[in-house]
Order: structure tokens, then sequence, then C-alpha cells
């Protein structure tokens, strides 16, 4: 009985995860206020994450060590091997709004801002992570979820990060 059980809930999950894939992810949007980050496909929310932001996530990234995570629109557009984190996809700040701002305050704009992980080698520690604000400007979730969203957001789509 438990095992028919089982077997059940395991192609329900199986059935759900195909459809998620199958959705055809086209857009990532992000709410820093309400600490969630959605992916749509077609207009419809497919997947809704709860998010860590950078230390001082009020207003928009203006320059390098400042820990804002920006807001406006940007593109996934690469995966870093090399990362500190629990795998992580690039968002492609600064654009040359960005860089035209940065100039004229005489700051760097800073870079490397990343959907990621966990710290590696700090996947036990999911619990103490959640729902803090912990990054220098990147966008935060588990190892679990980072690995499902590198699997369902290719590079090259769009991202819009909200207040």
């Amino acid at each position: 009985m438990l095992r028919g059980k089982l077997l059940a809930g395991l192609c329900c999950l199986v059935l759900w995860a195909g459809e998620v894939l199958a959705a055809g992810v086209d857009h990532v949007v992000v709410y820093k206020a309400e600490r969630t980050m959605q992916l749509l496909a077609k207009g419809k929310v497919v997947k809704t994450y709860a998010i860590g932001l950078g230390d001082d996530p009020f207003g928009h990234k203006q320059q390098e060590g400042d820990e804002r995570t920006p807001e406006g629109n940007y593109v996934i557009d690469y995966r870093n091997p090399q990362s500190g984190y629990h795998l992580s996809l690039h968002i492609s700040y600064p654009n040359a709004r960005d860089k035209a701002n940065a100039k004229k305050a005489g700051v760097d704009p800073g870079g490397m801002i990343m959907i990621h992980g966990l710290p590696n080698g700090y996947g036990w520690a999911k619990h103490f992570f959640a729902g803090r604000d912990w990054t220098d400007g990147c966008i935060a979730v588990n190892n679990e979820e980072i690995e499902e969203i590198g699997q369902l957001v290719a590079n090259g789509t769009p991202i819009t990060i909200h207040p």
C-alpha cells in the first residue's frame, strides 16, 4: 500500500517536473521587496522561489562594494563553473546605463552579480541562510533550487529586477 502511494507520488512529481521543463521558461522576474523570484513561460508563472539579496538590499546598485542588488532589465548571459557558490548564473549587470551613471559619479559600477546557491561546502546550513539577506549584491537560493533553476533557465533569458 505504502509502496503504491510512493510510486504514485513519484509519478506525479516526474509529470510535474516534465511540465515545468516543457513550459520553456522565457523570463525571470525578481521582486526585491517581497524577496521572491518567479520563472515565467509565455507570461505565466511556472515556479516561485524565496530569495536572499545583498546586505544592503534597498535601492539600485550604484557601485562596487555597496552590497546592493541591481534593479532593471538584464539577461542571464553565462554560467560560472568556477563559482565560490553552489552553481551560479551571471546577470548582465552593469548595462550601458549603469556604466554611464557610475562614470558620471566617478565610481566603479561593480559586476559579477549572480543568481547562486549557498557558499561551497555550506549546503548543510540552508536553514541558517533561509530568509536572510547575506550576499554582496547577488540573488541567493538554496542548492537544490539553483540546480533546478539552472536546468530551467537558459543563457539569454531576460531577467527583470523590481525594487
